[in-house]
């Protein structure tokens, strides 16, 4: 399984906009809307903030990776998001988050949701690659580190 299995060009923000946590939430969320998925915006940001109110999905080194099960969806999604500027995330570390992987499941796909997230956690853990995301210039180089070019 790769990280890119997920996760389509259009699902990929340079430069989010949002300032603080439930903005990041609702932009990332908006973005399957924007790309014409089939998505109940409302219903994906209470059960992304449900997951929240468990424990914060900002594991620390300037990562969030928000993530839940939505009935409506039939294959997993994964959007991507960074913040030059970083974001309060209320992450574990109590740093900015700046790299964000939100992953939406279908209720019933219980191991491949576990996987692609202990994908994107293996990617993650690579501080040169960590670096290369928050330090790309544009979309074109994002998608290429991502692979989706």
């Amino acid at each position: 399984m790769n990280i890119t299995d997920n996760l389509a060009k259009d699902l990929v923000i340079h430069e989010l906009q949002a300032s603080d946590k439930s903005e990041v939430l609702k932009e990332l969320v908006s973005t399957l809307k924007d790309a014409g998925l089939e998505v109940d915006v409302e219903n994906a940001l209470k059960v992304l903030n449900d997951r929240e109110k468990l424990g914060t999905t900002g594991i620390g080194d300037g990562i969030a990776i928000p993530h839940g099960k939505l009935e409506c969806l039939e294959e997993i999604v994964v959007v991507v998001g960074r913040s030059s500027e970083g974001v309060d995330f209320e992450s574990l570390d109590m740093q900015p988050c700046k790299i964000f992987f939100m992953v939406l499941a279908p209720e019933q796909g219980a191991g491949a949701h576990l996987k692609v997230l202990a994908q994107i956690s293996r990617q993650l853990k690579d501080e040169a690659f960590r670096q290369a995301f928050i330090d790309t210039g544009d979309k074109q180089e994002l998608l290429k580190l991502l692979g989706l070019n």
